[in-house]
Formats: structure tokens, C-alpha cells, sequence
């Protein structure tokens, strides 16, 4: 009996001993194990082949440790450790026949080391080969092989091993010499991989050749032999030729790799990303064609971004163009940097007074000459409309009817409102930006703007987003940027838009510096700038003959899109005036149905259709108090017509043959009529600056009017001050003092219309 509790206390006494040594050593500090190698920055496609990669710190090309193919791990076990998986890091059998060899030849042949003690050696970056040193390996491959999965020491080894050169790591040897992803690589190409950490500063591609095949064709012997590969697989790969030389590892998209560098944790030197390769390569190569022809043109640079709509992937990122071409300029990332947005902001303020109730898709907006202070905005082309629908003036990109809204919408609350579209480098106020805004006066990236028509596409589409437009809003924007008349030099893109059914908008920027293009479906979102990187106008710099081809080009090689269904739960129908577009009032002589966007604002009833008096003829607009003479007894002649003001229709009927203007009243006829004549600068309430001309001396203000009939006369009066008469074009030119004025414009007839101003010191005064 106490024999046999003396053998179980010498049983449990080993097994104390036993666990504490193993808690000894799974717990025991391998301090040098913990720093992490320095390795290179690597970008890959969303099936994780290489795009780009970026040599590390310290010159290498050395990649994060990653699967191990299985052709590879067979031929790199077969090669160094052929009992890799059969021991805890040391094996006996290596180091024996080690030492009968390196007694045998009287000089070290073979040190006898695992791929266990090879990974320690590696991580402990190579120190001197000693007995002390040897030891050390064999016993930290011990707590290794305790601690770790055999497939995470493979892993380490291989992410860690030399090939030559500096070149470390499988991935990197793969594509540095085969051009390839280790898992794609052949036999005969793992074989030549697996021999070389063995001698990595000795024999490597391109040096000791001879040396090289022959410890490849040894391998593939072995491998045969262990039927790894079958005859036929062997007498081919014995066929292969060697690499010559190392391969440029991919720099499909350098910029987005240098993009995700900076906003990634410093830890993290792989990315995986959505881009997809074969779009990338397609997308690069449209955009180098253009540029090559655009380069002779004095334009240099071009940027373009494809992103999948729904989900915000990035499919294609080219940031810059002509990398041969551009040496100064190749680094910069267009689609990052701040240019001017040209007419890119127009369709969020459309949108945006859609549902502040301030506007109806079909409304008539003014597009007259205007001036507001000081400021004298242009449209693209210097002709005018006088009034047209709010779509059509968004499709054809419109400046004055652009500017006319953001005065009405305010420029402090369309800055919030851009800001919650995404738009972050637009964070000045509102003194410094102004009107100019909707023009270009602010600065936007590619970037922020393509992912902002992407949430009004995803926004029309029913999908989650933060977009801060209604659905009917957002929809009704689209639309009018897919249906909408374009200007003549857009035609055959507004064709093209329409068959694949895109919403796109171009803009051009002031002085020619950036050219703009943006289109989305509910599939995909392209944008597209062209110009110098530099910020240099060029006059051949326009969105028609630039960005827009490009984007078109670009969505041709895009797979069939489709297009969001009408949402007509977020809409509500509504009867407008047929022929100004504003919510019908009680003279308005035709209407019809339109879709605006649900819950907005009712917007205000039509203020042109007017009930207006006639002779009992219709020949002339008279009062009851005229009718006299030949039309004495009668009953004026009531009916209601679509009448524009003075500085609207003097354009419009340029524009539109159909319109009717209002007979004179009766030749004696003794009131006056508020909508014979008008006044169109200055504007009531403006503050004024008058500049000094090159001469030195002070400017002159030129003040305009119009009038209905093209043979009235206007009588121009300033602060009491008569200033003389003008013919069918009425215009007069004054220099008023610092302060506040008068003018007043009389016809003829009678008419008068008065207007405020103010003239302010300009600060060199």
C-alpha cells in the first residue's frame, strides 16, 4: 500500500514538474517575437490581386504574412523541413545528420534548423550564427511551437524568408519575379521560390543561373518522388525557363493607395478594396487617351472616379493623368484637391427649393441682364430667355436664373444645406462666398461631389441616406437632368444620356481652369474633371469638349443601368398655370397637372395671368371711363391674360414667337399703367460701389430701363435732377455722390416708377 501511494506521489510530483515547465515555458518572454517587421503598403482588388504597392522603410519589399498556397507549402517543406509537421520545432534527425555532416566535410553544410528555428532567426533579425545563439532558437521554437499553429509559423516564415535582393517574403518574391500572386504561380515556379532563402545573397534571379535550376530541378525531383506531381506535370515544369529579371511591382492606382495611407491606423499596411481591376485598367486607359489628345491642347490633367452608386465602392479611382508627360504634376490627386465648382452645386439648390416650396419644376424663372450690387453675372452664352421653366433653366445650366434663386433661397442656408450633402471644404460664411457660389465662387473636390449625386440618386431610389433632400425632390431633379433641353453644343450627349437614361451635369469653371462632369443611375456614379493641376485658364478648357465625352466613354463601357421608380407616394399632383408653371390663380386661362415634391410649402399663385379691360372690340385696353366716343354705351370687354413685366417680356418674346402682348390703351386714355415701363438697374435697396477708371478719374453708373411700347419715350430724373430722354434702348449714365438717391423714370403717358438706392465709399477712398 505505501508502495503504491509513493509511485503515485512520484507520478503527481513529474506531472507538477511536467505542468509547470510547460506553463514555463508557454508563459515565458519572447520580447524580440513582438516587433513587427516594417513592411510595404499594399493595395488590392475586391478579389485580393495587387494593384499597388509601395516599397517600406527600410528599402525592402516585404509584405504582412498571408495564406500560404498549398503547391508552395509542399515544395518549401519538401526543401527545408520535411518533418516540419511531425515536430514541436527541434528535430533531432536534422541535427544529427547535421553534425555527421559538418564532421564528414570538416566545415558547416547544414545547420540542422527547423522552419521553426529559421522563423526565430528571422524575427530576430539574423544575429551571429553561435552555439549560444543555437540554443536560444531551439528553445524559443519550443515556446513557438507551444503558443502557435503550425500554419501561423508557415505564415511567418514564408511573410519573413529572403530572396534575393530586397526582396523578402513570398507575396513579394511572387510578384517581383513572376509578376504574379503566389497563389496562381506554377510548379516549376514554386520550386524556384522555395530554393531561395536557402542562399538568397548567392543565387537568385538574374545571378549563378546555373546554380539556381539546378537546385530547382533537384526539388522538382523530390516532389515527383513524393508524387506531389504526377510525370507529366514534372517533365513540363523541368521546361520552364528561369525569371531573367525582377518585375515593377502594379501601380494601377497609386493615388488611392497613398489615400488610404493617410487615413488608416498606423499598424495597418494592407488594404482591400472594392476596385475592380478590369474596370480600373479600362477607365485608365479611356481617360490616358483623352488626355494624350487634350495635352495638345495645352490641357494636362485629368482625374475620374467611379463609384458603385448604392453602397459608395470605390470601383475605379484615377487621380492623375500623363505620368510620363507630367513629371511635375503626376503626384498630385485631383480627385482630392479643392477646384472650383463651376456649375456642379446648381441641381442641390434646385432640389433644395423644390422643398422649401419656393419653386415648381415647371415655374418660370427669370433670365434677363441683371446686376445685384456691383455684381454683374453672365449666362454661359450672352443670350437670355426672359422667363423659362425651372427644369429647363437647370438642364441648360443657366447663371442668371441660378443666381436669382440663391438670392431668393439665401446663401447661409444653402451652405448648410451643401454641408449635409457632404460638402466639407465649403466652410466659409456667407459675406465671403456670396452669389458667386452657384457659379463657381466656392471650391469642392471630385470626391465629395460625385458621392453627393450618388446620395440624390440613392435618395430618388428609395435607399438609405443622409441626403437632405425629399424623395420627390431628389427624383424631380434627376429627372429634369435626364429630360431636360440642353444647350445646342450638348445635343448629341443629351442623345446619348437618354438612351441609357443617365442624370449628368457638366460645369466649367471662370477663366477656363476646371472642367467638370458628373452622371449617375441607380447602378453606378462617374465623375469626371479636366484641367491643369496647376490652376491655369486654357480656352479650349470646356465641359462639352472635355469632361462630358470622357463621361459619356466611360459609362459605355459600364454595364446596362437601369432607373429608379417614380416614387409617387412622395409626390403630389398639382394644377399650375399651363403657362407660367406657379400654382394656378383665378385668372389664369389655361392650367394643367404637374407631380411636385410632397409636404412642401404651397408655393404662391400665378402673378402674371391678370383680368384685363378691353374696348368691346379687343383693339385696345381701356377702362370703363374710356369708353367714350364710338364705344359709348357699351360694356368693356373682360378677359384674362398671360402678362409678363416690361424687363421680362422684352426677352421673351425673342424666345417665344407664341406670346401676345398687350394692346396699347385707347389714344385717350388719361391714367397710367404700372407695367408700361421698368425700371432693371440699380434694384431697389442696393448698395453700390462706382469704380475709378484707368484714367484715374471717378466712373460712371449706367442705370437701365424698359419699356412695353417700343416707340415710348422715359424721362430720367435723379434727386430732383432732370438727367434727359431716352428712345428704345433706354439707358443713362450717372456718377451720384456717396449717400442715398432718388431716381425716378416717367413716360409719356404718365408712367412713373421710382427706386432707392445707395452709393457706398469703395476702400481706397
Amino acid at each position: 500500500m505505501i508502495k503504491f501511494i509513493s509511485k503515485h506521489k512520484k507520478i503527481a510530483t513529474a506531472g507538477g514538474i511536467l505542468a509547470v515547465v510547460l506553463a514555463l515555458v508557454y508563459f515565458a518572454p519572447i520580447k524580440e517575437l513582438k516587433t513587427k517587421p516594417v513592411c510595404s503598403y499594399a493595395l488590392y482588388d475586391k478579389t485580393g490581386r495587387l494593384l499597388g504597392a509601395k516599397v517600406a522603410a527600410d528599402g525592402q519589399w516585404r509584405f504582412e504574412k498571408g495564406a500560404v498556397p498549398s503547391n508552395f507549402e509542399k515544395a518549401i517543406i519538401t526543401f527545408e523541413d520535411k518533418r516540419f509537421y511531425h515536430h514541436l520545432g527541434i528535430d533531432p534527425f536534422s541535427i544529427a545528420r547535421a553534425i555527421v555532416l559538418n564532421t564528414k566535410n570538416k566545415r558547416i553544410v547544414s545547420g540542422g534548423s527547423t522552419l521553426t528555428m529559421q522563423t526565430v532567426r528571422l524575427l530576430e533579425k539574423n544575429p551571429p550564427r553561435t552555439i549560444r545563439q543555437k540554443m536560444r532558437e531551439a528553445a524559443v521554437s519550443l515556446i513557438i511551437e507551444i503558443r502557435w499553429s503550425k500554419k501561423r509559423i508557415l505564415e511567418t516564415y514564408c511573410a519573413n524568408a529572403p530572396f534575393g535582393g530586397n526582396v523578402v517574403g513570398l507575396e513579394a518574391a511572387s510578384w517581383r519575379y513572376f509578376g504574379r500572386p503566389p497563389e496562381s504561380l506554377s510548379w516549376a515556379e514554386c520550386a524556384t521560390l522555395a530554393v531561395l532563402p536557402n542562399q538568397p545573397s548567392l543565387v537568385y534571379p538574374g545571378a549563378n543561373s546555373e546554380i539556381l535550376l539546378a537546385k530547382r530541378d533537384r526539388l522538382l525531383k523530390k516532389l515527383y518522388e513524393k508524387k506531389y506531381i504526377d510525370l507529366k506535370e514534372y517533365e513540363l515544369a523541368l521546361l520552364e525557363p528561369l525569371p531573367k529579371k525582377p518585375y515593377n511591382l502594379p501601380q494601377i492606382t497609386p493615388h488611392y493607395l497613398e489615400l488610404l495611407k493617410k487615413n488608416a491606423s498606423p499598424s495597418q499596411t494592407k488594404f482591400y478594396t472594392d476596385i475592380d481591376s478590369s474596370l480600373q485598367k479600362n477607365v485608365t486607359r479611356i481617360l490616358e487617351d483623352w488626355s494624350s489628345l487634350l495635352y495638345k491642347r495645352g490641357i494636362n490633367n485629368a482625374a475620374a472616379l467611379v463609384i458603385e452608386t448604392k453602397t459608395g465602392n470605390v470601383l475605379a479611382y484615377c487621380a492623375n493623368t500623363g505620368f510620363v508627360r507630367n513629371k511635375y504634376t503626376r503626384d498630385v490627386d485631383l480627385i482630392q484637391s479643392p477646384r472650383s465648382s463651376g456649375s456642379l452645386l446648381k441641381p442641390f439648390l434646385f432640389a433644395a427649393m423644390l422643398d422649401s416650396g419656393q419653386l415648381l419644376p415647371e415655374q418660370l424663372v427669370v433670365d434677363i441682364p441683371t446686376r445685384i450690387g456691383n455684381y454683374h453675372p453672365d449666362n454661359n452664352v450672352p443670350q437670355y430667355k426672359g422667363a423659362l421653366p425651372a427644369s429647363e433653366a437647370l438642364s441648360r445650366s443657366l447663371n442668371i436664373p441660378a443666381i436669382r434663386e440663391l438670392r431668393e433661397y439665401g446663401v447661409n442656408a444653402f451652405l448648410s444645406y451643401l454641408q449635409k450633402c457632404g460638402f466639407t471644404t465649403l466652410n466659409r460664411g456667407a459675406d465671403f462666398y456670396g452669389l458667386p457660389l452657384i457659379l463657381g465662387g466656392g471650391e469642392v473636390t471630385l470626391w465629395e461631389s460625385t458621392f453627393a449625386y450618388a446620395a440624390m440618386m440613392n435618395k430618388a431610389a428609395g435607399c438609405k441616406t443622409n441626403f437632405p433632400a425629399s424623395r420627390g425632390a431628389a427624383y424631380l431633379t434627376l429627372d429634369a437632368l435626364v429630360k431636360g433641353t440642353r444647350p445646342a453644343e450638348e445635343a448629341n450627349w443629351q442623345i446619348f444620356a437618354n438612351s441609357k437614361k443617365i442624370a449628368w451635369k457638366t460645369g466649367t469653371s471662370s477663366g477656363n481652369r476646371d472642367t467638370w462632369a458628373i452622371g449617375t443611375t441607380p447602378e453606378y456614379t462617374v465623375g469626371i474633371w479636366i484641367g491643369n493641376a496647376e490652376g491655369y485658364g486654357v480656352a479650349d478648357l470646356k465641359s462639352v469638349s472635355t469632361s462630358a465625352p470622357v463621361l459619356f466613354d466611360i459609362f459605355s463601357a459600364l454595364p446596362t443601368t437601369t432607373w429608379p421608380e417614380t416614387p409617387w407616394r412622395d409626390m403630389t399632383e398639382e394644377t399650375v398655370c399651363a403657362k407660367s408653371g406657379y400654382m394656378a390663380g383665378p385668372y389664369c386661362a389655361e392650367t394643367k397637372k404637374i407631380w411636385r415634391a410632397k409636404n412642401a410649402p404651397i408655393s404662391k399663385a400665378c402673378p402674371y395671368c391678370k383680368l384685363v379691360s378691353f374696348t368691346p372690340d379687343g383693339k385696345y385696353q381701356a377702362s370703363a371711363e374710356d369708353l367714350t366716343g364710338i364705344y359709348t354705351g357699351q360694356m368693356p370687354l373682360m378677359q384674362k391674360w398671360f402678362v409678363l413685366p416690361t424687363n421680362i417680356e422684352y426677352w421673351y418674346k425673342k424666345a417665344n414667337i407664341g406670346y401676345r402682348s398687350l394692346p396699347d390703351f385707347v389714344p385717350w386714355h388719361k391714367g397710367s399703367s404700372a407695367n408700361e415701363i421698368s425700371i432693371l438697374f440699380p434694384e431697389e435697396g442696393s448698395h453700390l460701389i462706382i469704380p475709378i477708371d484707368l484714367n484715374g478719374k471717378k466712373g460712371m453708373m449706367v442705370m437701365q430701363a424698359t419699356a412695353r411700347s417700343l416707340e415710348n419715350e422715359l424721362f430720367w430724373d435723379l434727386d430732383g435732377e432732370f438727367l434727359g430722354a431716352t428712345t428704345t434702348i433706354h439707358q443713362m449714365g450717372a456718377a451720384p455722390s456717396v449717400g442715398k438717391h432718388k431716381l425716378t423714370i416717367t413716360d409719356k403717358n404718365g408712367n412713373r416708377k421710382t427706386r432707392i438706392f445707395e452709393i457706398i465709399p469703395a476702400d481706397y477712398e
